[in-house]
């Protein structure tokens, strides 16, 4: 059987302030406190003598390869974001960083945020802008319906709330939410 897989679509090129902050601080953390401790391990090991034997010398070199990985993958991306730091003009309709309330056909509602890639966050509602659901909702509207294929079924939403807080601001110094509800 072959290992190979094939390119992974590329993501769209948009992060809010606050997860641009979160990339930054993780970059720092494992250039900065990570990659010098497991490098000073790894030469203490590498002291020892037969390396190939040695636990700390594998799983040390190991760890760094994916540091360095990881390093790479965020440096370059951090280069080619966007980043999206303020509201739109026209807060009655759905863009990148809208909190959205969708109801389904059973009278469930959800609440999700729609984020970047790099965001993405289930336990916190967010959903990558990329997602079904976030591309049939940008540019909507309250109470326009959207139809969302999921495997061969299709769900249909309507938007019930539109709402955006603290874009481009520290979280703990947002805002109270201006909503845009369903009266």
């Amino acid at each position: 059987m072959s290992r190979y897989r094939p390119p992974q679509p590329r993501s769209s090129p948009y992060i809010t302030a606050e997860g641009a902050a979160r990339l930054r601080e993780e970059l720092h953390q494992l250039w900065k406190v990570e990659r010098p401790e497991v490098t000073a391990v790894v030469h203490e090991a590498a002291k020892n003598g037969d390396r190939s034997e040695n636990g700390d010398y594998i799983y040390g070199k190991r760890r760094l390869r994916e540091i360095d990985r990881r390093v790479r993958y965020l440096r370059k991306r951090l280069d080619e974001v966007n980043i999206v730091d303020r509201e739109p003009d026209d807060k009655s309709r759905v863009f990148f960083g809208a909190w959205i309330t969708l109801e389904d056909e059973d009278g469930d509602e959800k609440t999700w945020r729609i984020v970047g890639a790099d965001e993405i966050d289930s336990h916190k509602g967010h959903i990558s802008i990329d997602s079904p659901v976030a591309r049939k909702a940008i540019g909507k509207h309250l109470d326009d319906e959207i139809a969302v294929t999921i495997g061969e079924a299709v769900k249909h939403y309507v938007i019930t709330g539109i709402r955006y807080s603290g874009i481009g601001q520290a979280a703990d110094a947002a805002p109270r939410p201006q909503a845009v509800e369903k009266r």
